[in-house]
């Protein structure tokens, strides 16, 4: 069996994104960050690997999937190439501009401080902006009615459920300043005024 060239595309930026990922959380562990969350963050967690990683290498690797296979247009493999590597380049430019602020969970340290430049002049949450790019490129890319819309599902129960927390997070530590750049900026998606 051949592997259609979206599955490659696919595979490819899944692996460019595991990459910049693991590149992250090492320089989160030298700095401590090993907070592991709640119970309800972790699986909010989890279930964004099995959207975003899991279902989908089980469609691309296994017959496991393929009675939801859907029709492929062809206009779908640039498209959804297109919106991966946005989604991918928004993904590694949330971690850089976010430096060592960032972890894997929601947790502050004593040195964290508020980050507005770079991508984050734009949107408080570029990192999830990425999520959701990455994941119409996924749902473009598998022509597959579970694995392809996955990671769109499991990524707006994540920010559902974890924004609320992460702002009021923010709220309580930086107080009016960070209220000041809820009103400059948008949540995931960008400010149009």
């Amino acid at each position: 069996m051949t592997t259609p060239p979206s599955s490659c595309a696919f595979i490819a930026f899944t692996a460019a994104y595991l990459a910049i990922r693991g590149v992250f959380i090492r320089r989160a562990r030298k700095q401590h960050k090993t907070d592991k969350g709640d119970a309800r963050d972790r699986a909010l967690v989890a279930l964004v690997g099995l959207g975003q990683i899991a279902l989908p290498l089980l469609f691309v690797w296994t017959p496991l999937l393929d009675v939801a296979d859907r029709a492929q247009p062809s206009a779908c493999l640039p498209l959804g190439a297109l919106a991966m590597a946005a989604g991918l380049w928004l993904f590694w430019r949330s971690h850089v501009d976010l430096g060592e602020n960032w972890s894997v969970t929601l947790e502050i340290d004593a040195q964290h401080r508020l980050v507005t430049r770079g991508v984050y002049r734009f949107v408080r949450h570029p990192m999830y902006t990425s999520f959701f790019v990455s994941g119409i490129g996924q749902a473009l890319l598998l022509a597959n009615w579970i694995a392809g819309p996955a990671a769109l599902v499991a990524v707006a129960l994540l920010v559902g459920v974890r924004v609320p927390n992460e702002e009021a997070m923010m709220i309580s530590v930086f107080g009016d300043e960070y209220r000041d750049y809820m009103r400059r900026t948008g949540g995931v998606v960008p400010r149009l005024s």
